[in-house]
């Protein structure tokens, strides 16, 4: 019995790991701010242009995503809705399953709840070491996903990364501030630029990000502010309580 116990809980906990492993490629260290309203509204914007083509966030309403952010509605409806879609509805595209399927192999996930199972650090990471394989079947491969199904949708921010041997920075010199480099191999480099500098494009993965670590808990910056309410009374009325406690008891000692 307590064999099978322990199989099934490796089985529970084996996937979740994983994930949280990135299969074994080192995650960048992402910290969302869901308080930046700035950068969602950025991440907003890079979804709907770049993801929702193929990817839909069916349980998130453009009109909740609109109060959340402060856009107004009609400049939602203007630059952030493409099929004529109403306000009130949720965020879906026009990709059937059986088309998703014959182009890509399988139906594109729906992104509403990704960054709770994939984690804020394996989407950051991921969305920045796709690289050049001619072997796949849209030229494209990445470190943290391997033999991944999708295309680069942004690589005409990024560029065209390739993997091989580089001069990659390890320190800075102290006295003129720039970088000292070293030749590594099997490591990923820009070959051809994109739109973005390399430090846009970071800028940018992280807003992406940081809207989807929003839309997978909307409420989660009225949670924690109602969690610290919640914590200064409860330090208010434990000193109410302490006092009258002691009180209760001073004649009983």
């Amino acid at each position: 019995m307590k064999k099978l116990l322990s199989v099934f809980l490796l089985s529970i906990v084996a996937p979740v790991l994983a994930v949280a492993a990135g299969g074994g490629y080192p995650l960048d260290d992402m910290k969302p701010n869901v308080s930046n309203k700035a950068s969602l509204q950025n991440g907003a914007q890079t979804f709907v242009n770049y993801c929702q083509g193929c990817h839909e966030m069916a349980y998130s309403r453009y009109e909740r995503v609109a109060d959340d952010l402060n856009i107004p509605h009609d400049l939602v409806t203007e630059n952030l809705i493409f099929d004529g879609a109403k306000i009130g509805q949720h965020m879906t595209n026009a990709m059937t399953v059986d088309a998703a399927k014959r182009w890509f192999g399988t139906a594109p996930p729906d992104l509403t709840l990704v960054a709770r199972v994939r984690g804020e650090d394996w989407l950051y990471t991921y969305l920045q070491t796709f690289y050049e394989d001619t072997t796949r079947p849209f030229g494209v491969n990445n470190e943290v996903f391997p033999n991944v199904g999708m295309p680069h949708v942004l690589a005409e921010l990024q560029g065209l990364q390739k993997k091989g041997c580089a001069q990659v920075p390890v320190e800075v010199d102290v006295l003129t501030g720039q970088d000292i480099t070293e030749e590594k191999c099997d490591v990923l480099y820009l070959a051809e630029e994109g739109k973005l500098t390399p430090a846009e494009y970071e800028e940018t993965v992280y807003d992406l990000v940081n809207f989807l670590v929003y839309t997978a808990e909307p409420m989660q910056e009225k949670r924690i502010r109602i969690g610290i309410y919640v914590m200064l009374f409860l330090s208010v009325f434990f000193i109410f309580a302490y006092l009258l406690n002691r009180e209760y008891w001073k004649d009983l000692h």
